[in-house]
């Protein structure tokens, strides 16, 4: 069951992947964290997927990560007498608070915090990006527009609005009770769609309070605008390259994907690259070499995760997608220039003691016949930072909270052991010789490094760094301790 490979993947669950023995195979073949979209399924659905991942769980004796991922506010457009209507580019259309049937000339767009923020000059879309509406004129229950590129506008289509921040919170009604029924369920992540700003963050944190870790989805262009903010209060981020893509030009999505997963990495946060990654992968067994490409990318940038969104949740072919996604990152790994990339991009920024430590852990094992780096941690922070150095060798998170050891599942390199609750750094070591030994890391003639904090069990204490052996015997008769 070790992974053969530092990235991780996430699989989002949906028709093709909610019973047991599919999602048992998903995670037997690669997949280390599941999605549970909240756009899709009923509470009692949900439930019921999250109780075979804990069942998965505690038979194979690996923690899974869950993955909560929050529908947020979504903007449509009203219905048309005719079910659809075609805009002609040049033609003008109007939208407005009517709720009475749309034509060709306009349709009800039931959100007035819309047009309290749209200025003339401002751009809508409609569908995706297909339809392109330039702002002539507008109030505060209207909006006169261009039709800048035409097509066929149907009943309840999404609107997207790239150019000014909505009055809107990130979270609606059924956002936070959906929030609350997920951490009260227990998952580990939630990811946050529709974030603005970094109060959309804080407020999920709130609510969340302290069950979950918040994931800030990075999907509209004032989040890029607002991303160091943002980073700064969210637990991780994702990439989420659909919406990016139809409010930015497409050009532009590849750079700004570069720059969250360093910023991410920088900070050591755990960023997942998402959206459209094998989407043909749906319909075909085999992907695109274009998508091929477009994973190793990600990848080569230093991602921590790569997520299938449909592919696995609805598509015919789930298991197949998650095998690619793991022989890509494993190629992509073994190649020597792999590592010179990742190595080109760290980070050199330095502040506190554990930071020095972990870079010297990092460095130590570069030079040593070092088999593995073992860190011991009570919130994550450790792991996290061990993870930023993207050492050569393993990272075996060593904790003994269950919910620290699930959520550390999402992060690059990671190998998660429970481990009891311990007083003393002679039993630290013992531990990560016996972690390391079961799991394959190494042998009694290896050495690892072992990281810890004292005093024990208090977070952010990591202040001790040794070399020690895998033989446990050893352990136990040379330390003075």
């Amino acid at each position: 069951m070790r992974r053969m490979r530092n990235v991780k993947i996430v699989a989002t669950l949906g028709p093709a992947s909610d019973d047991y023995d599919m999602i048992r195979r998903l995670f037997e073949i690669g997949a280390d964290v599941f999605r549970l979209n909240m756009s899709h399924g009923s509470h009692e659905e949900i439930r019921e997927r999250h109780t075979i991942i804990r069942q998965i769980e505690r038979e194979l004796g690996r923690p899974i990560a869950i993955l909560a991922d929050l529908q947020g506010p979504k903007l449509r457009v009203g219905v048309f007498a005719g079910d659809s209507e075609e805009l002609v580019e040049g033609a003008s259309f109007r939208m407005d608070l009517d709720p009475a049937e749309g034509d060709a000339s306009r349709v009800c767009l039931p959100h007035r915090e819309i047009f309290a923020a749209l200025r003339p000059g401002a751009t809508l879309l409609v569908n995706d990006g297909k339809i392109r509406l330039r702002v002539e004129s507008c109030g505060d229950d209207y909006a006169n527009c261009t039709v800048v590129t035409g097509g066929t506008i149907s009943n309840r289509k999404g609107v997207n609005v790239p150019d000014v921040v909505l009055p809107l919170a990130a979270l609606s009604e059924k956002d936070r009770a959906d929030l609350d029924f997920v951490c009260d369920l227990g998952v580990d992540w939630l990811a946050l769609s529709f974030v603005q700003r970094a109060e959309d963050v804080l407020e999920a944190r709130d609510l969340a309070d302290g069950r979950a870790a918040v994931l800030a989805k990075i999907e509209k262009p004032a989040a890029v605008e607002a991303f160091d903010e943002i980073l700064a209060v969210a637990d991780g981020i994702m990439v989420a390259r659909g919406d990016l893509g139809v409010e930015l030009p497409v050009q532009a999505v590849p750079p700004i994907q570069k720059q969250l997963i360093r910023g991410a990495r920088a900070a050591a946060k755990p960023v997942i690259v998402a959206t459209q990654m094998l989407e043909s992968m749906i319909e075909s067994p085999t992907p695109t070499r274009a998508e091929v490409s477009d994973v190793a990318t990600a990848i080569y940038e230093g991602t921590d995760a790569v997520m299938l969104s449909a592919e696995s949740a609805a598509g015919d072919f789930p298991v197949e997608a998650v095998l690619t996604m793991d022989s890509v990152a494993r190629s992509v790994e073994s190649d020597p220039n792999y590592r010179e990339m990742i190595e080109a991009t760290r980070s050199v920024k330095r502040h506190s003691v554990a930071d020095g430590i972990v870079t010297a852990a990092r460095e130590i094992a570069e030079t040593t016949d070092i088999a593995a780096i073992c860190a011991f941690t009570q919130s994550g922070t450790t792991v996290s930072l061990v993870a930023r150095e993207r050492p050569r060798v393993p990272i075996l998170a060593m904790t003994p909270v269950e919910g620290v050891l699930r959520r550390l599942c999402l992060t690059w390199g990671t190998h998660c052991v429970m481990t009891p609750r311990l007083n003393r750094f002679k039993e630290a070591v013992v531990q990560s010789a016996k972690a390391a030994r079961d799991g394959g890391f190494a042998d009694e003639t290896r050495q690892i490094v072992v990281m810890a904090g004292v005093p024990f069990n208090v977070p952010g204490t990591t202040n001790i760094l040794r070399i020690a052996p895998c033989d446990e015997r050893l352990i136990y008769n040379t330390d003075p301790e």
